[in-house]
């Protein structure tokens, strides 16, 4: 068996996988090959881990491709792909460190911790009541998560932990309390954060009515995909100091822009896409990989499939 690598592993995570396959598998990895011999070698492929150009797999894979493991949890750029082999993403494997970022966040916005950064880098004592009686509690806010897939459900469960009354809005979940664009404009203006973990196929959904919609004072958390806010409408708000801060993972374009607003907005935190970081995440999307590539050669279900025409 022929497993082609588009993942950029770390140089440990690659002896990993070296070491666990099973003997009759040979991997190529195309970060050791030329740009013009890297589709050829994919063509060879019988598993394919990591996300290559669309372009790669628009006409149709290889006959040989059996199986495609997608190395993320999103993967919107494919949903025009029309594939009958069996594709897997990564699953929940991002949902609890972006949610953790997510309500680091929060608490780094309502405790000042990034204005004490600053203040400690500057080795300035400012005295305790400069930033004592601005502060703001987490406990007891009114969220609404916009999604209900492992990273809402995973900021859902976070946040029990501060009391927050939290309502998720997806279109079809069960669970669910609000449904449409309209339900949730009505309780925008009694919602005290609203955090989007949608994904790119959601494109544009929280729109400038939207954002105006919210609270005076109420803070905005996204970390679905950029292209689902209204960025410059979120910015102009910020700018009035009619939102209380944003949290933002990620942003309509990445890397963001040196000349953005965002950069230098006092009430606005950046994590740069870094919210499913966590300790060995090469390693273990190796296991994921793995564990799909031993049910793929014993006949048994594979995990996390998932339909591209979603692309979610």
């Amino acid at each position: 068996m022929h497993l082609f690598v588009y993942s950029p592993l770390s140089a440990s995570a690659r002896s990993y996988l070296q070491q666990q396959l099973p003997p009759d598998v040979e991997v190529t990895f195309s970060h050791d090959l030329a740009p013009e011999d890297q589709f050829p070698a994919f063509q060879e492929a019988e598993v394919l881990l990591g996300n290559p150009p669309p372009a790669w797999l628009t006409a149709g894979p290889s006959p040989r491709l059996r199986f495609w493991q997608i190395d993320s949890a999103g993967f919107e750029r494919y949903r025009h792909l029309h594939l009958t082999l069996p594709v897997a993403n990564m699953g929940d494997f991002f949902a609890w460190p972006c949610a953790e970022t997510m309500v680091g966040g929060l608490l780094a916005l309502y405790r000042h911790l990034g204005e004490l950064a600053v203040l400690q880098a500057e080795k300035k004592w400012v005295g305790g009541a400069y930033v004592r009686n601005r502060a703001g509690l987490l406990r007891g806010k009114r969220v609404v998560v916009l999604g209900a897939g492992a990273i809402a459900l995973a900021v859902r469960q976070q946040l029990s932990g501060f009391e927050c009354p939290v309502q998720l809005l997806a279109r079809t979940y069960p669970e669910a309390q609000l449904h449409s664009k309209e339900e949730l404009k009505a309780v925008l203006p009694e919602t005290d954060i609203v955090i989007n973990t949608l994904p790119g196929s959601a494109e544009g959904f929280f729109s400038a009515d939207l954002v105006a919609a919210m609270r005076p004072g109420s803070i905005y958390a996204s970390v679905g995909r950029g292209n689902t806010t209204d960025e410059p409408a979120l910015i102009r708000l910020l700018q009035a100091g009619y939102l209380g801060g944003a949290v933002l993972d990620v942003t309509a374009i990445e890397p963001l822009p040196a000349d953005s607003p965002l950069w230098t907005l006092p009430n606005v935190l950046l994590t740069q896409h870094t919210g499913g970081g966590q300790h060995h995440e090469d390693e273990s999307k190796v296991d994921v990989l793995l564990r799909n590539l031993e049910n793929l050669r014993s006949g048994q279900l594979l995990k996390n499939l998932v339909d591209l025409s979603r692309g979610y």
